[in-house]
């Protein structure tokens, strides 16, 4: 099961980002841009998770009916997969995607988070000198844990209902076989949901969903802005560097 785990994530990273470089060398070349915007970014990335989606999804769904299955009767992997149809493979395909826009909204609650943060500072800033107002590390972190939370907070019932589905035949009761595939659709799985938990049943087990994404997001982003920020100084080194020079060989 870990294996699986580990093999599922690494096999996202390198295909999600070889399909962002390929969206991202489209775009700038039939744009004639030199550099991609913060909005486009996003939908780059987004259309990215998508096709990364399409092509993981087998290996996700045959996932999380290994994790659901009754003790005992789990299965292996191939087993799994092998014994899926190829409509069975893609269960919660339409809930994947959607569960694409994840990350856009954490980018976006981390960008106003920090515009906020950095009003004052930047405000203070009295002198006509170009300057970059920047977050700590401790803040950057504190806003990327956030930022997930409200993400993973905003789109877990759609995480629910996406389990619910790829895990219907592993957990199904009485009433469930009596009217089979009721639950492989969205709204059969909000139907079960709310019949059998009410509303917080959309939110069960967000507190392990949060503990397990929200730290390294919140990592990531804090390198993320360190990284920004470093490069930026150094730029402006090298800047200034160039113009002492410059004026130098003027005087020499």
């Amino acid at each position: 099961m870990i294996a699986l785990l580990c093999m599922q994530k690494n096999l996202r990273c390198p295909v999600g980002s070889n399909f962002h470089s390929f969206f991202k060398r489209l775009y700038l070349k039939k744009s004639g841009s030199k550099s991609l915007g913060t909005k486009v970014n996003l939908i780059l990335a987004a259309a990215a998770g998508a096709c990364t989606v399409v092509l993981t999804q087998p290996l996700d769904t045959a996932s999380s009916k290994m994790q659901t299955s009754t003790f005992g009767k789990s299965k292996g992997l191939w087993k799994t997969l092998s014994e899926n149809t190829w409509s069975e493979s893609f269960d919660g395909l339409g809930i994947s995607l959607l569960l694409t826009i994840n990350p856009s909204i954490q980018y976006t609650a981390f960008d106003q988070l920090k515009q906020r943060s950095l009003k004052d500072s930047m405000s203070k800033n009295r002198d006509g000198v170009s300057s970059r107002a920047a977050l700590s590390a401790f803040s950057a972190f504190v806003l990327g844990a956030v930022s997930k939370c409200i993400a993973t907070f905003v789109t877990y019932p759609a995480i629910r209902c996406k389990v619910m589905i790829q895990s219907a035949e592993s957990d199904e009761d009485e009433e469930d076989k009596a009217q089979p595939n009721s639950r492989k659709t969205i709204s059969g799985a909000v139907r079960a949901i709310w019949k059998k938990e009410g509303v917080l049943g959309f939110f069960k087990g967000l507190q392990a969903q949060i503990l397990k994404t929200v730290l390294s997001s919140a990592l990531l982003l804090m390198v993320k802005e360190n990284i920004t920020m470093t490069t930026w100084v150094l730029m402006i080194a090298l800047k200034r560097f160039m113009i002492i020079t410059r004026t130098r060989l003027k005087n020499s």
